[in-house]
């Protein structure tokens, strides 16, 4: 983009006027788009935000069409703009259907770049050193590879959402794609033509640049300790379903040893080691006696690994935190100390600690070693600092935890306030940010998502949704429910289920709390109902959301990443039941640390962080319900403190404005289906 003079506010709302409003080039140019009060007045504020600069906290109900409204003054104002999405797929809606739409309509030149985690990508240099090992390898994998280097010569991107074909959990896909960990950077042989370095460029020629929340917190973590940022300087960052930023950066912004990390490291030493001992392999300059110090602290590792790893899974030194946790999420969380941890698995975590140190010696003496070599002794020491910190276990800023997850055993560090370090990697960084979400503010007040997100001064704007909920919805709870802590609950989530899933004809989603609850439910209701029935975990999330849309009468059972994020329109998609509130268990490590934290500082930790966390959960899952102007349906949250807790009524006062029945005939009524 050329060049643009800076723009006054006025001048910039003006443009962004003939864009979006009722004679604009959207209106005239794009089929079926509508004018929507909503979007002009989020689209107003954003181009004052962008002019005068600072951080603007923008609520934009579901149908605003909040996308259009940010990008159209950031594209006209001639800042380069970033923007980041809680979701790869909206990442792909505004690049595949945002950007060419705009492109059209706006009358100015713009350049637009997607940009995804390094592991989405192919690595050019690690996929050759695969071809090369003539290691016996399964079918599946064989024919894996074949597609992938069919692939790569084609592809302008290496991005392995190309290959459709390809399993999310491909196994080999870790050891060719192009990590962090193992990545070479400028020394790499292929540096010049790496799809990375090739995505770097696109993005620091663009003027919109589209992430997500994990590269964002990736990119500032590597900023506040090294170089090597793959994200360009931008003037402007838009923070999509910012909502979830501070999940995110709780990740990003800890530590973490795991038996996946310190098993690769120990497969790459092997492969770098293999270096000569297979055809088309250059041999590595190693004496003899270096090759063999080198080969013994690669074992010395591997075996260390492996004790210190099953030590853990089998003393789990730590208090037992949550029995049951969303699918996908993990199996069991228990918070450790340094005493913990020191009693348990002490004399194995410091063979482990000098196992590290031993390989990172035996790299450094090796004399004009390759890069692939010396990353080997780099990644040592880096997982060897790392594990120090959490043995330790010392910092009060931070709770430490075990988690198991699968057949993955991973010792964490999550800081407990990451409101501070958002506000200096990324708020005080830009000249502008915009926080937007369906859902950031708690009765009127953005209060909750200010003290989570480290904002200080900043403009607020609320526009309400364009649907029309007294037509297009209603709200049923149920009369009767028993305590959600009885045995007996379960039982009850299910005849209400049943009731309503005969009353809307299947074409629902069922949204649990927990895994163990949607399995409960699911093994009573299978037998009950002629319905097909989708569960989390039985297929790729997306693969079970295309099942949902293109199945009739289907009902899709979920646990948390199916409360957020999913966008099903239409019939097929006509009621929403949501088995209990969505607190986070007080038990869990990062939360129990968090209230913890808010009490030593006098606060009431339940109202002011629990019962709001809960509210914006409870807001995502009923927002699945209501897509478009068109849709209709019934949302049901059969939670019983809804109506019999004091806080229920600050839950029921941010929900969207439906009707309300305690009838199931008044729902068969909705949907002119007869009660049986």
């Amino acid at each position: 983009m050329p060049e643009v003079p800076a723009l006054s506010a006025h001048r910039l709302k003006d443009g962004t006027e003939r864009v979006l409003g009722p004679d604009g080039t959207l209106a005239r140019t794009l089929p079926g788009f509508e004018v929507r009060d909503s979007q002009r007045a989020m689209a107003g504020a954003v181009a004052d935000a962008i002019v005068e600069g600072g951080v603007l906290l923008a609520e934009a109900g579901t149908g605003t069409g909040k996308t259009l409204a940010y990008l159209v003054p950031a594209i006209l104002s001639g800042q380069r703009v970033l923007v980041s999405t809680g979701t790869k797929n909206l990442q792909e809606q505004l690049i595949d259907k945002d950007v060419p739409v705009l492109r059209q309509a706006l009358g100015v030149p713009f350049r637009a770049t997607c940009m995804k985690g390094r592991g989405n990508y192919l690595c050019l240099h690690r996929f050759t050193q695969v071809q090369l090992d003539d290691r016996p390898r399964d079918d599946n994998t064989r024919i894996a590879l074949t597609l992938i280097d069919d692939w790569a010569a084609k592809t302008s991107t290496g991005d392995r959402a190309e290959l459709e074909e390809l399993p999310d959990d491909l196994p080999i896909w870790p050891a060719i794609s192009a990590t962090t960990e193992n990545c070479l950077g400028s020394e790499c042989p292929r540096y010049d033509d790496c799809f990375v370095t090739r995505m770097r460029q696109r993005a620091a020629e663009s003027d919109v640049v589209i992430v997500n929340h994990h590269l964002l917190c990736a990119d500032a973590q590597v900023r506040r300790h090294s170089f090597g940022e793959v994200i360009p300087e931008c003037q402007v960052a838009v923070i999509d379903e910012a909502h979830q930023l501070e999940d995110v950066a709780t990740q990003y912004f800890g530590i973490a040893v795991s038996n996946f990390r310190l098993e690769t490291l120990v497969s790459d030493a092997g492969s770098v080691s293999m270096a000569g001992a297979r055809p088309g392999v250059p041999s590595l300059p190693l004496a003899e006696a270096d090759r063999q110090r080198y080969l013994l602290a690669v074992e010395h590792v591997s075996v260390a690994t492996r004790a210190f790893m099953l030590e853990l899974q089998a003393k789990r030194p730590g208090v037992r935190q949550r029995a049951d946790a969303p699918a996908g999420l993990f199996d069991e969380r228990l918070r450790v100390t340094g005493e913990t941890l020191a009693d348990a698995v002490g004399e194995s975590g410091l063979e482990l600690l000098e196992a590290l140190t031993r390989l990172e010696e035996a790299v450094a003496l090796v004399q004009d070693a390759p890069e692939d070599f010396r990353a080997i002794g780099r990644r040592a020491a880096e997982a060897r600092d790392d594990l120090r910190i959490l043995l330790r276990a010392d910092n009060d800023d931070y709770v430490y935890f075990l988690e198991i997850r699968g057949r993955g055993v991973y010792l964490r560090a999550a800081p407990i306030d990451v409101s501070h370090i958002i506000r200096d990697v990324l708020l005080d960084r830009m000249a502008t940010v915009v926080l937007t979400s369906a859902t950031l503010s708690i009765g009127g007040s953005f209060g909750y998502v200010r003290a989570r997100l480290g904002v200080g001064q900043a403009g607020e704007i609320r526009v309400p949704s364009e649907f029309d909920y007294a037509s297009q919805a209603l709200l049923y709870l149920p009369r009767r429910m028993p305590d959600p802590r009885s045995r007996d609950y379960q039982a009850a989530v299910a005849a209400e289920a049943e009731a309503l899933l005969r009353a809307s004809e299947g074409r629902a989603f069922l949204l649990f709390t927990s895994y163990g609850a949607l399995r409960d439910v699911h093994a009573r209701l299978a037998e009950r109902l002629p319905f097909p029935m989708l569960v989390q975990g039985s297929a790729p999330r997306g693969v079970l959301v295309e099942q949902f849309r293109q199945t009739p009468n289907a009902v899709l059972f979920g646990t948390s990443s199916f409360w957020q994020g999913v966008d099903v329109t239409g019939e097929a998609l006509s009621c929403v039941i949501i088995d209990k509130l969505p607190f986070a268990s007080p038990a869990d490590p990062v939360t129990a640390a968090r209230i913890e934290a808010l009490h030593a500082r006098g606060l009431d930790a339940f109202s002011a962080y629990q019962v709001p966390l809960a509210i914006l959960a409870l807001l995502q899952g009923v927002g699945r319900l209501i897509r478009h102007r068109q849709d209709r349906g019934v949302f049901s949250i059969l939670d019983p403190r809804l109506q019999s807790m004091g806080y229920g009524r600050r839950f029921l006062a941010t929900l969207p404005p439906a009707p309300i029945t305690r009838r199931i005939d008044d729902v068969h009524a909705f949907f002119g289906t007869q009660k049986p």
